[in-house]
């Protein structure tokens, strides 16, 4: 298994040595990961991994040998039968039967009715409409439905409808150094340029020097700052969540902006904009930003592009205490309004196909603030786009 673990980060173009995979195997030895998969993957990380930007590749090359281990040792060599991995049980309703089951009744309602609840229940519950559990119809818990729950400890959306997730939510930075498979994602963006000569002067002015050195009867060499793009831009990228099908096309938008602007910032966040954005996924505790303090911070002149699905429960949009993970005093579209009252050249790229946005209630909220300029994350989407925030 190790070996193969080793192999399998090499195919995924990691500079792996076999010198730090004997480091590895001589720490493991050791006792160095005391049987536990947590300890191992620090261990592994810190001995093959060099450059921080592989970080992102290692985890899911990690992610894909490894998954469903508990300890480390014999279970590396064992068989583990994939019904051992899945829920104990998946139920999928009937529309019928979804018809039937109705919210609580806003959000404020839930919430306090899930507080009443964990202090009744006394054990594990499953398949039931009440308590907290999984596999049933209740508001609260996970592998079931309800049109407006809280979900509890489910590792990946299945009906986007909470209103509410109580887990520790871990997202990973977008990979800038992608290799793009094609140039025309960055050629579309380039429709978004202002030339401009900025910087020291050391690209040769031919004309300038033709000129001077007819006039000086010597050559007389003329320099001027090289071209480039003077576009500001401000990209805020959605991550997690329903957004984790769209990673790969987001990380081509990025790679191309990264080479596109010169002056660009990027920002995260997760479903809406509220009080705070950060800039790394891993550390976004260490790493936030004041909404306010980047609208204070960069000029009216930046461009924006926000990319995301758009699509969330509606109370993250409309309602103080409406985001899925924390308790926001203002509701999502009054920060939204002030960004684009901010910025007035803003626009919205959505990964998801456009002709699923009208089943979206969030959508259409999104897209109205934003005076209808939401694109899809096409080549043509994004060429639209662009065209939009040269106006």
């Amino acid at each position: 298994m190790f070996l193969t673990f080793f192999g399998a980060l090499r195919d995924a173009g990691l500079p792996v040595s076999l010198q730090e995979y004997l480091t590895l195997l001589a720490a493991l030895d050791r006792g160095v990961a005391r049987g536990s998969v947590d300890d191992f993957y620090v261990l592994s990380r810190s001995a093959l991994v060099k450059d921080e930007r592989n970080l992102d590749r290692f985890d899911q090359v990690f992610g894909r040998v490894f998954k469903g281990l508990e300890r480390v040792g014999d279970a590396f060599t064992a068989a583990i039968p994939e019904e051992w991995l899945r829920k104990l049980v998946e139920r999928h309703l009937s529309e019928d039967e979804k018809q039937h089951i109705q919210a609580l009744g806003g959000i404020t309602a839930i919430l306090a009715e899930l507080e009443k609840r964990l202090a009744e229940q006394r054990g594990r519950h499953q398949g039931g409409n009440k308590w907290v559990g999984t596999a049933g119809t209740s508001p609260f818990g996970n592998s079931g439905y309800n049109p407006a729950g809280v979900r509890i400890g489910q590792d990946a959306n299945r009906s986007h409808s909470a209103v509410k997730i109580w887990e520790r939510r871990e997202f990973r930075d977008l990979n800038g150094e992608l290799d793009l498979g094609t140039r025309n994602i960055r050629l579309a963006l380039r429709r978004l340029r202002k030339f401009a000569r900025e910087g020291v002067a050391q690209e040769l002015d031919l004309s300038g020097t033709i000129g001077a050195t007819a006039r000086q009867g010597w050559l007389d060499v003329k320099l001027v700052p090289e071209r480039r793009n003077s576009v500001k831009v401000l990209i805020f990228f959605d991550v997690g969540g329903s957004m984790d099908p769209h990673v790969r096309i987001c990380e081509e938008l990025f790679s191309a902006a990264r080479s596109a602007f010169k002056h660009l910032k990027y920002f995260y966040f997760h479903n809406c904009i509220y009080e705070s954005v950060w800039t790394e996924n891993r550390r976004r505790a260490g790493t936030s930003m004041e909404t306010w303090q980047v609208l204070n911070t960069y000029g009216s002149d930046y461009k924006i592009i926000f990319v995301g699905d758009a699509t969330m429960s509606p109370f993250e949009l409309t309602h103080p205490g409406g985001s899925v993970e924390h308790w926001n005093e203002e509701p999502g579209l009054a920060w939204l309004h002030r960004i684009t009252t901010t910025y007035p050249a803003a626009i919205w790229l959505n990964p998801s196909p456009e002709r699923y946005w009208a089943h979206s209630h969030s959508t259409g909220l999104i897209a109205s603030t934003l005076g209808k300029r939401m694109f899809p994350l096409t080549l043509d989407g994004i060429d639209r786009a662009m065209r939009e925030l040269v106006r």
